[in-house]
């Protein structure tokens, strides 16, 4: 797996390219989606979405890398959602020469809205829009207090959701090794309690699955009462990591919402 941590415009600080990682670079592309992984995910869950999606030529995938993991398992993880989400948008700076999508599933998706209302308060037309994969809408509050378990029974939440390998999970040293950014994850989205305002004004494009336990259609539905843009809403089989089981059908869907967007953005410019 070749891994490009280049800015391709050298605008962001050489600490900041440590977030950003480009695993198949398609030059030519218009646009550029950056993923942002779940509570636990790592920058190459998104791998065969980035191959996806650079094989059409016409979309560049990013893919974020939290602080605590894989090649920054050294680092300290951040256990706030906002120290998360300054590090993404500090880091996109230096990617924002193309338009930028964002994506993020479960707390990526969070992640995604808070960058995307920092960009927008920035007043320089980025985002292009927003994609929510399998979270309710920001204004849709559930008590979730997971990350104050002990360890066997916080381990047992996770493994509910079927996003890490059980096999994983049983073994000793993977567990000591992933459990401090896994829980600092936990406690960073279940403590966050967004801003009502100000509303975002990209599009923002919803993809969820029927039979997650974290959230409703309905809940995710509701993500259309934060934008004064464009929705899109599309609901697949399965529960939690529904991607994973069609991953085809959500790049389709992903290159199908980003055109939406380019469009709806060169309506508004016309």
């Amino acid at each position: 797996m070749s891994t490009d941590r280049s800015t391709g415009t050298g605008a962001a600080d050489a600490g900041d390219t440590l977030w950003v990682r480009r695993f198949h670079p398609a030059q030519d592309a218009g646009v550029r989606v950056v993923f942002l992984p779940h509570a636990g995910g790592s920058a190459s869950f998104f791998f065969p979405f980035s191959a996806a999606l650079a094989a059409t030529g016409r979309v560049e995938a990013l893919s974020v890398q939290y602080p605590g993991r894989q090649d920054r398992r050294d680092e300290a993880p951040l256990g706030s959602l906002p120290e998360l989400a300054d590090g993404v948008h500090r880091a996109l700076r230096g990617w924002a020469d193309r338009p930028l999508v964002l994506m993020g599933h479960s707390m990526g998706a969070v992640i995604a809205y808070e960058v995307a209302r920092m960009f927008e308060s920035e007043g320089n037309g980025v985002p292009l829009g927003v994609i929510s994969s399998g979270r309710r809408a920001p204004s849709v509050r559930r008590v979730e207090n997971a990350h104050l378990l002990g360890d066997k029974e916080f381990l047992a939440e996770v493994r509910s959701l079927s996003g890490t390998a059980s096999a994983l999970l049983d073994d000793e040293e993977i567990v000591r090794m992933v459990l401090p950014g896994l829980r600092a994850d936990y406690k960073a989205v279940e403590t966050h309690e967004p801003a009502p305002e100000p509303l975002l004004r990209c599009p923002v494009g919803v993809i969820t699955g029927d039979a997650d336990p974290r959230v409703t259609p309905e809940e995710a539905q509701a993500w259309r009462r934060h934008t004064t843009g464009g929705f899109h809403f599309r609901v697949f089989a399965g529960g939690h990591f529904f991607l994973n089981d069609h991953q085809a059908s959500v790049t389709d869907t992903i290159s199908e919402y980003v055109a939406a967007f380019a469009k709806e953005a060169a309506a508004s410019a016309g």
